[in-house]
């Protein structure tokens, strides 16, 4: 980033930095400044939630009643020197003229780098219904708390989405106590980090866990008058719910920086510095799109904030991309996704399958290194095939054994 050209805050000599949205992206952010620069900044964190900055990633393990609310918490960096928190009060506008945000309460904060890390809404379907009393998403605290009400006179729940979200939904309220179904598009269940195979044997794990999955379904109405009483599907059936959960994907926020002129496409879109089409403004989290991808995931936030906050530095930190990872939190099944789950014309496969014990692994190797890898009933070793991954080592010498795990491999050696 080019030094800024504005003279700092007079009061304080720092610079003053403004970060929209007081999510988990601003929250990492904030601790890696106190890392890397602390006190360079004043720092104000500008978000429309009542809650400061918690931990959504525990979110599923509230709602299945494996966490308590205090879990949520963050480290709090509101006690860092020098950072302001702004709650309930989300900005509504960008001048960036003049560089100052405006509140929807009317408050105007002058700013000399601005970070947005404004996130991603969760998807509604266009469909009859969708407005009715009964129909939740999952997707921040307050969605939680609301499944979690609804819960308790529940008797029966259909999670419209079967993927990571949807899942971990359907799971947490089986554990209270409602009988759940899980309605999904495709022909398996999380398709975008799964094989059919692995797929199909996640299903049976969740059926016998008590979570009933229809595939194949398109869901096109909510049914009742006001208040769901289930979901009607494109083949004509009808399934009867007390609630309905829609968990289908999430778009990012663009919306203020569309406004603000800021080149947009699916998200806002950002440089290998994690910079906007104005240098003074950056962003990260699920609202970006950097090199043509979005990112839905915990990790790819993390890295980026560490580069926002080296550039913020002065440092020349450049962000290239992240490989996405994937684990599902539902007790008893173990899961993990990375990396490329298909191969391609020239990529290898190396799969093991023991659906008696309910295990699955796939490896996916391109070049002689690990392109993908896939792990279900036992990602012991998911940590150990990530790193092989981000450090693209030559895996060659380790081909035929690799797929039973590093210690059976360190034992051949």
């Amino acid at each position: 980033m080019a030094p800024d050209s504005r003279p700092p805050d007079a009061r304080t000599g720092r610079e003053r930095l403004v970060i929209v949205g007081a999510g988990m992206a601003a929250a990492r952010l904030v601790a890696e400044l106190g890392r890397c620069c602390p006190g360079r900044h004043v720092v104000t964190v500008v978000g429309g939630e009542r809650r400061p900055p918690y931990n959504r990633i525990l979110l599923s393990p509230l709602l299945a009643g494996e966490r308590a609310v205090d879990d949520l918490a963050l480290e709090d960096s509101q006690a860092l020197p020098g950072v302001a928190y702004t709650l309930c009060d989300p900005v509504v506008a960008i001048d960036r003229a003049a560089r100052v945000v405006v509140t929807a309460g009317g408050t105007n904060i002058r700013y000399d780098h601005l970070v947005l890390a404004v996130g991603s809404t969760p998807l509604h379907p266009e469909i009859r219904g969708i407005a009715f009393d009964g129909v939740y998403t999952f997707r921040d605290y307050d969605d939680a708390a609301a499944l979690i009400a609804a819960s308790r006179a529940a008797r029966r729940a259909i999670v419209v989405g079967g993927g990571l979200l949807g899942l971990e939904a359907a799971y947490g309220l089986r554990q209270r106590g409602v009988a759940v179904t899980v309605v999904h598009l495709t022909s398996w269940l999380m398709e975008r980090q799964l094989d059919a195979a692995a797929g199909s044997l996640l299903r049976d794990l969740l059926v016998r866990r008590g979570v009933d999955v229809v595939l194949e379904a398109e869901t096109i109405a909510i049914t009742g008058d006001g208040r769901a009483t289930g979901v009607a599907l494109r083949d004509g059936r009808e399934l009867s719910a007390d609630l309905v959960v829609f968990a289908i994907g999430i778009r990012p926020n663009t919306a203020l920086a569309r406004a603000a002129g800021l080149a947009v496409g699916r998200g806002i879109i950002v440089d290998d510095a994690l910079m906007t089409s104005d240098p003074a403004i950056l962003a990260l989290g699920e609202c970006v799109e950097h090199r043509g991808k979005t990112y839905g995931l915990v990790a790819p936030l993390w890295e980026q904030a560490a580069v926002i906050a080296r550039r913020l530095a002065g440092d020349s930190a450049c962000y290239g991309g992240s490989c996405t990872a994937a684990t599902l939190k539902v007790s008893g099944v173990e899961l993990y996704s990375a990396g490329r789950i298909a191969a391609e014309a020239t990529d290898e496969e190396i799969i093991y399958e023991d659906p008696a014990t309910g295990i699955y692994r796939k490896l996916v190797v391109q070049d002689g290194r690990l392109a993908g890898a896939v792990l279900l009933g036992d990602a012991r070793d998911a940590a150990w095939y990530g790193e092989l991954m981000r450090r693209q080592d030559d895996i060659s010498g380790m081909r035929a054994d690799m797929i039973f795990g590093r210690a059976f491999v360190d034992n051949a050696a």
